[in-house]
């Protein structure tokens, strides 16, 4: 029975929103910069879903999200405190049923918090700050799934108590704000108080009594002389492993019930501190100074692959368990000036600079081969050191006409944008890459070392208007030129018509690209377990032609979107979109090739691989753009308010997304051979849910409030790598596996102690529900779960507690 919750996320709504900003233009998305500072909240307040809130995503002119042309969803900074979650991303996955992630991103990846939205990867996804197009991590997704190559934008870096609210654009976007946007835009919008404040602390672990979680955080909003606010915000967040890796029988003989432990399936152990600030300061009576930042520092370290006894037993005589670690340095700033009437336009022009900084190591681990010829090995390891920067200037023009005939101004914007990129590669010490490197993931040879740069430049036009009263059409398009892979043009069309105040049609046609990101043109290393080892060519290297690589060429989509919009009763709110959303040359690591060939390529690379490794255990691959997909989906919200009077009031939430992708072409290496295999094929088209479900509602009396809500993920594929038998770690013969629906309660109890302390309580997976185990063919060391699947996680059930006081 589906239990009754809130769906923290709705199309066209928020329940935190700040006053309705003055216009605003920016390049990469009108910011949300108001002149009114949003006011200061009482810890009572359950903010409710109001469709009247202001939008400023997908259109270049302050919309109400009732009245959007194409869908936006609004979350309030409530919503994200009430999921109990530490992290923006899994806040976000547990809000809205477009967005996911994956269960267990392995290796390095797993360092960094992505997210997905309708199925495709975390590079198709635009991030925005206040508007401002935010830099994507350092940090390359080099294992296998939907994530493989990607480097989209780590959102947990942004301190949660700074933000007011998050705008989520479904619906391809870039010929609006460029490169990036082929799902959609999400827009974080920070707070804009010039008073008032709040400290936060929340604490929780998994039912399994591991995964200790603890958030504190701080934040204040200043008054400055009454022109302007200043708020600032502070966050402290730890966490510590959790395990679900299952009984490893992989090496050597034993009594039944006696298998090595391997912990390296579950979540890494982080501590991050973030700062943050968002600033405004009138120099007149329409011209704002504004800025707004955050710096992040974290450390973290994900349990690898168990390593028997007869690896190295002088050393380690009862086995070893290697750390993967991340030291990273992640910052972002923004400063500009905006005004009105400069010759009857609005303008802004701004600046954006930021970059992540990481130090890749290892610890508790050693160097098999070195240890060979030289009878030592350090156990701890440098392994490389990655770092991308962006700098981004923006200058934007808008300005309303009131042409004949015509029943509403033209609203023109205009604008143009200057982009600066850069992602570097530093080697690792030496002994983590001689001999065969460190155990688990070898450093980087100097030979994989890159300083790599480009230069973007981009101009765009967008009209809107009223065809008729009741008629609404926008057009924009925009010119792109990568100093790198050429130029590219894109153009999208958007209108609406209102038969009635209670329904609406609206619907959107549009081109967008994606231009491969630095690190999927020139990153290249070694991945090693116990039993394998696998090597990243870098795309454009001689090496990588050896095996069939070309350059890479930008991704190329096209977008199409209609839906409807109805509000059949008072304080009933009904959206449905439905969307496609056509990649031709998608970007995917392919060309696989193994045994011989593959060691040629990798040592043409000057790649080092272990000589312990069977040779039929080794293989390589570099990026192409192997496939062209279709995704298919619809997406239906809902709101409903309803009073009961002296037993209080229940506003009822839902939201369903149903999504396919299909691979619809594959293309040919220069060898003659397919780009990607049956493994890699089903990694874009079944990893992600085909539908994902959430139903419930939030109830209020008094002093107290309760929010309740059920998900269901739908089922996912995926076709598996065999570890024993005549097909072991074949790149050809997989075994199918289907990871069941599963249906997950999330519940919340709150009480305001006082007008501005408030306790609370919740679960999250109140249920303890796990996704279905892995055939034991497929239980590498003891992995039981699809590592690769989007779906509900491995670490089950979660409770914590959380107080806040308001001043």
């Amino acid at each position: 029975m589906l239990s009754l919750a809130v769906l923290a996320i709705t199309c066209n709504g928020a329940a935190w929103a700040q006053s309705a900003p003055a216009p605003v233009q920016a390049s990469d998305a009108t910011a949300s910069s108001g002149t009114t500072p949003s006011p200061a909240k009482s810890t009572g307040t359950v903010d409710t879903v109001q469709q009247d809130t202001v939008v400023v995503t997908g259109t270049r002119t302050d919309t109400k999200a009732s009245r959007s042309l194409t869908p936006v969803d609004v979350i309030s900074g409530a919503q994200l405190r009430s999921t109990g979650q530490t992290n923006l991303r899994d806040a976000l996955t547990q809000l809205s049923p477009s967005i996911t992630h994956e269960s267990y991103a392995g290796d390095a990846a797993v360092l960094t918090d992505a997210l997905t939205l309708h199925g495709l990867s975390p590079d198709h996804v635009l991030v925005l700050v206040n508007g401002k197009r935010r830099h994507t991590t350092a940090n390359i997704a080099l294992d296998g799934g939907l994530n493989q190559g990607s480097t989209g934008v780590d959102i947990d870096m942004i301190p949660v108590g700074l933000i007011d609210h998050i705008e989520v654009l479904r619906d391809g976007a870039a010929a609006q704000y460029g490169s990036d946007a082929i799902a959609g835009v999400i827009n974080i919008i920070l707070k804009r108080n010039s008073h008032g404040g709040e400290v936060q602390s929340t604490t929780g672990q998994t039912y399994g009594g591991d995964g200790l979680k603890n958030s504190e955080s701080a934040t204040i909003g200043l008054d400055l002389g009454g022109k302007g606010f200043l708020d600032l915000s502070a966050e402290y967040d730890r966490q510590n492993h959790t395990i679900r890796t299952g009984q490893d029988d992989y090496f050597g003989t034993f009594q039944p019930g006696h298998g090595y432990y391997n912990p390296i399936e579950g979540d890494p152990a982080s501590t991050r501190e973030s700062i943050g600030y968002n600033a405004g300061y009138y120099i007149g009576d329409d011209v704002e100074l504004y800025g707004f930042g955050t710096y992040a520092h974290r450390n973290a370290q994900a349990y690898q692959n168990y390593r028997p006894p007869t690896v190295l037993p002088s050393v380690y005589p009862d086995g070893f368990v290697p750390r993967e670690t991340i030291n990273e340095n992640d910052y972002s700033v923004t400063t500009g000036i905006k005004g009105q009437n400069l010759f009857g336009w609005s303008w802004d022009l701004s600046t954006t600079y930021g970059g992540d900084h990481e130090v890749v190591g290892m610890e508790n681990s050693a160097n098999t081969g070195l240890y060979a010829v030289q009878g030592y090995t350090p156990s701890t390891f440098h392994l490389s050191t990655v770092s991308n920067t962006q700098l981004t200037n923006n200058l934007d023009f808008s300005r309303a006409f009131q042409l004949p005939l015509l029943p509403a101004p033209v609203n023109v914007s205009w604008g143009a944008e200057q982009r600066r990129e850069t992602y570097s590669v530093g080697p690792g010490d030496y002994a983590s890459y001689i001999e065969g490197g460190s155990q688990a993931l070898p450093g980087l040879a100097p030979v994989s070392g890159s300083d790599n740069s480009r230069n973007v430049l981009g101009t765009y036009i967008d009209l809107s208007t009223h065809l008729a009263p009741k008629w609404t059409v926008d057009v924009a398009g925009r010119f792109e030129h990568y100093s790198d892979v050429g130029s590219t043009t894109n153009g999208k069309l958007s209108t609406r018509y209102d038969f009635t105040p209670a329904f609406a049609i609206r619907g959107s046609v549009s081109t967008g690209f994606r231009a491969p990101s630095l690190a999927e043109e020139y990153y290249s290393n070694v991945n090693e377990s116990p039993a394998s080892v696998s090597g990243l060519l870098a795309a454009n290297s001689a090496a990588a032609r050896l095996i069939g690589a070309q350059p890479l060429q930008s991704e190329k989509s096209t977008n199409y979107n209609i839906g409807f919009v109805l509000t059949p009763a008072k304080d009933l709110h009904l959206t449905l979109d439905a969307y496609q959303i056509d990649i031709r040359n998608r970007i995917v690591e392919g060309g696989t090739a193994s045994g011989a060939d593959a060691i040629a390529a990798m040592n043409a690379a000057g790649l080092s691989i272990p000589g312990t490794v069977p040779l039929s255990a080794v293989s390589a691959s570099y990026f192409t753009n192997g496939a062209s997909t279709r995704t298919r989906g619809l997406d239906l919200t809902g709101t409903y308010h309803t009073g009961f009077g002296a037993y209080g009031q229940v506003d009822w939430d839902f939201g369903v997304n149903v999504n396919t992708t299909s691979v619809t072409h594959v293309a040919t290496g220069a060898n003659g051979q397919p780009e990607l295999n049956a493994q890699q094929v089903s990694w874009l088209s079944t990893s992600t849910p085909k539908n994902k479900i959430i139903i419930g509602g939030t109830w209020r009396l008094d002093k107290w409030g309760v929010s309740l809500h059920e998900t269901r993920y739908g089922s996912t594929s995926a076709e598996e790598t065999y570890i024993v038998g005549p097909n072991a770690f074949s790149t050809t013969q997989f075994l199918h596996f289907t990871n069941a629906a599963r249906y997950i309660t999330d519940v919340e109890v709150r009480y305001d102690v006082t007008k501005k302390f408030q306790i609370a309580i919740g679960a999250n997976n109140l249920f303890d529900v796990y996704p279905s185990k892995l055939p034991y063919a497929a239980q590498l060391e003891g992995a039981q779960y699809d590592a690769f699947g989007s779906t509900i996680g491995v670490n089950g059930g979660f409770y914590y507690a959380r107080a806040r006081y308001a001043f």
